[in-house]
Order: structure tokens, then C-alpha cells, then sequence
């Protein structure tokens, strides 16, 4: 199918658009947005939501470590803004693993279904188009040119989406947001995307939301896996530690040249109840070729360890588990699983403990944080898998806690909270 035309600008007006930063002015004391778990409203049982967070976090893995220009295509969380000028609403999966917004347009060749009305730019007063030679659209992996810029954005489950890079005003909680860049996807198509209309991408990246509100700071708060509960979005503005009786934790954010729209912090250790695993510094470390570190991820349920490094945690973990039967983990294709005591939680029971020894911070977690339940099936199973090339602190590890984004300094901060 044809595409239809899009609305004038001159070439002055688009380049201009494309090179001044967008003020933070907008977000001022920050915009708070509820968040939404993909599977929140599916009625999975336990054990259907561990399977589907440990294959998601597979797809996602092989995306950071195949270190291909891919993006990973399944993620968590889903959050509702608007679009255009009347705004229209849609749902859209947030990440912090990437950069581009996106939603799906008309003209749509090929579009899958959405529960909201697809965006038609051509109804909108506020659209506008991205010059080829505007540093957003070089900043794609894959773009082309015919009178505008072109995008085309793949995922490694073989989902994509394909169109033109635009601008366009979005509405974020009440605040409208100007002349935000976004994939308009004309072409679209993928299993991880059935969820949600688009894509709001919260990386480091020249593209992402963040970057281009000139925005240095937000903050999270996921609620447990399953839970009923919303969780909690806020951007531009962090809470204040102060209101909080727990302990901040807080740890410096590397950036990796190689990897720029990741959030790479520094692990140096792990303890296992009593004991510090022996795990050399330089495992977590990130290489010259930018391969290794660890990245801390919302959109990766799974805590995933270089694979050297996680199989002396789980030894740890089973040679201190002495109380306790193994059971058939196979099902939710992890490695460490037992059996759960009646009326019993990993809270309530007498399991090691977990502290990550981050640079500046040790982060002892909550057993809840680190032990899957299945009551169907009555077991318990450690949320964490081997990798090679790259460690993830993943969401499950961060549920129930404040996490704070604080780009300005190049810090992370932590503390535990009732979220939701």
C-alpha cells in the first residue's frame, strides 16, 4: 500500500526540530504514571507466570549478548499515554533496555490488532516530519531517506517494526510533551507486541524519552509478580530519601561506550548466607570490547550471572538448603527449585540470605526477591540463570523497592517500599 504524504514543514524547521534539545520545563516535579504488568490481567496461575518471565527473559538475554543490531522485544511493564493533537489514547510497553518510541500508524500495510484506534497522523495538528540528515535519525541502527527518515527497528524473536520517524506531541500522565521523536510504524508485526500499541524506550539513548526531554532523573516501584497492585512510573523527579525509615543504597552508573543506552553499575561480589562466594573481581567487570559487566534492567524478570559466577551461587545455595527436598525444576526451566512447605512463604522461611555487594552499596534482598512461588505445585525456585557476556539485575530482584535514576550524578539508588 501506498503511503500517504506527510504534512509540510520546511527543511529549516525540521532540521531546527531535530537539533534543539526539548525543555524539562514540562515535567517539572516530576509526572507520576501507573504502570501496568503484561500479564496482569491474563488470570495465570503462579506457575504460568514463572514460565512466561523465565522465557521472556531467554528472548530478551539473547539479545543483549548476540550484540547484533536487534533490540529485545518482550518486556514487562505497560503504561498509557496519548498521542497527536487531539490526543489519542494507547498503551505502550515502557523499557529501559531501549531507546526508540514508537507507535503503529496509518497508513498500516501491516498492522496487528491493538485495542486502541490506530493513530492517523493525517488527523493530527501537531505531526511533523524528521530531516535524513538530523541527528535522530543517524542516531537509528537501520534508517533510509526518501524525502523523510525512514526507520526500521528489529527484534530478535523476529518481531519488528518499520515506518517513518516523526515528531509528534504526547501526553504523559496531564502533561503534553511537544515535538517528541517516535517511530510512526506503517509495517508491524511480533508475538511480544500483542500487548500494547508501541514502545516507550527509557535507555540512554539519543531516541529514547528520557534523552530527548533532557530529562535526569526518574524512578520506579514494581509490585510483586502477580500482584493486583499497579506499579508506579515517576519522570523527572525522584522521592525524597529522606521520607523513607529504610536504608538508601546507592551505587555509580557506568556508562560503556560500546552499549550506551544501558545502565551499567558495578558488582563486586555476592554473599550466600554466611559465606562470600568466591568470585573473581574482574568477573562482572566490562571488557575493552564492551562485552561483560552487568546492566540493571526492567524489562528482564530473571537476575542472570555470568555463568562462572552463578554456578558458585547456586552451589552455595545448595549445600546450604540442607531442610528442604529438591523438586523436578524442569517445569519452569530453572535450575534450583524445592519443595514449599505448607502454609509457609520464602519470607517465613529460615533461607540463606542474598546480599549483592555493588560499588558503594550492599543490597541485602528480601528472600521473596530471589524465590519464585508455585503454590499449585507447592515449590519455590531461585529466579536467577547462568549468561555469558553480560550480567541483568532483573525486576523481580527489584520488586517492592524504590529504584531511583539519578543521571545528573550517575548514581542508582535503592530502598525497599510497599509499592502499588
Amino acid at each position: 500500500m501506498a503511503m500517504e504524504p506527510l504534512p509540510k514543514l520546511s527543511s529549516l524547521t525540521v532540521l531546527l526540530l531535530s537539533l534543539i534539545p526539548l525543555s524539562s520545563g514540562a515535567f517539572a516535579g516530576g509526572v507520576r504514571v501507573e504502570l501496568t504488568h503484561v500479564h496482569a490481567t491474563a488470570g495465570d496461575s503462579e506457575a504460568k507466570l514463572i514460565q512466561r518471565a523465565v522465557a521472556s527473559s531467554r528472548h530478551r538475554l539473547s539479545t543483549f549478548v548476540d550484540r547484533a543490531p536487534l533490540h529485545a522485544g518482550e518486556t514487562e511493564y505497560i503504561v498509557d499515554i496519548a498521542i497527536g493533537t487531539p490526543a489519542l489514547a494507547f498503551s505502550a510497553l515502557v523499557d529501559t533496555g531501549s531507546d526508540l518510541m514508537w507507535t503503529q500508524c496509518k497508513p498500516c500495510s501491516n498492522c496487528y490488532w491493538q485495542s486502541s484506534p490506530v493513530f492517523d497522523p493525517s488527523k493530527s495538528s501537531t505531526f511533523g516530519s524528521i530531516a535524513c540528515n538530523s541527528t535522530l535519525c543517524t542516531a537509528l541502527d537501520q534508517h533510509s531517506c526518501n524525502a523523510s527518515c525512514h526507520y526500521s527497528y528489529m527484534y530478535t524473536d523476529h518481531s519488528y517494526t518499520e515506518g517513518v520517524l516523526a515528531t509528534e506531541t504526547f501526553t504523559i500522565g496531564s502533561t503534553s510533551v511537544p515535538s517528541l521523536a517516535f517511530g510512526c510504524g506503517n509495517s508491524n508485526n511480533g508475538v511480544a507486541f500483542t500487548q500494547a500499541a508501541g514502545f516507550v524506550g527509557l535507555g540512554r539513548g539519543k531516541l529514547s524519552l528520557i534523552s530527548q526531554m533532557g530529562l535526569t532523573e526518574f524512578s520506579y516501584c514494581l509490585t510483586p509478580l502477580g500482584s493486583r497492585k499497579k506499579s508506579s512510573l515517576l519522570i523527572g523527579s525522584l522521592p525524597n530519601p529522606n521520607a523513607t525509615a529504610h536504608p538508601v543504597m546507592s551505587t555509580p552508573i557506568v556508562r560503556n561506550k560500546s552499549w550506551p543506552s544501558f545502565y551499567y553499575i558495578t558488582l563486586n561480589g555476592i554473599t550466600v548466607g554466611g559465606t562470600v562466594v568466591d568470585i573473581p573481581s574482574s568477573t562482572f567487570a566490562i571488557n575493552r570490547d564492551g562485552s561483560g559487566g552487568m546492566i540493571i534492567d526492567s524489562g528482564t524478570a530473571l537476575t542472570y550471572l555470568e555463568y562462572s559466577a552463578y554456578d558458585k551461587v547456586a552451589d552455595a545455595f545448595m549445600a546450604q538448603i540442607k531442610n528442604m527436598n529438591t523438586t523436578d525444576q524442569s517445569v519452569f526451566d530453572l535450575d534450583l527449585c524445592y519443595e514449599l512447605p505448607p502454609k509457609s512463604t520464602p519470607d517465613t522461611l529460615n533461607l540463606p540470605k542474598l546480599i549483592f555487594h555493588f560499588q558503594g552499596a550492599d543490597l541485602e534482598l528480601p528472600p521473596g526477591n530471589y524465590f519464585g512461588v508455585d503454590s499449585d505445585t507447592s515449590s519455590i525456585c531461585l529466579m536467577m540463570a547462568e549468561s555469558s557476556g553480560l550480567s541483568v539485575f532483573g525486576n523481580f530482584m527489584q520488586q517492592n523497592m524504590q529504584v531511583m535514576y539519578d543521571l545528573g550524578n550517575d548514581v542508582l539508588s535503592l530502598y525497599s517500599a510497599e509499592c502499588g
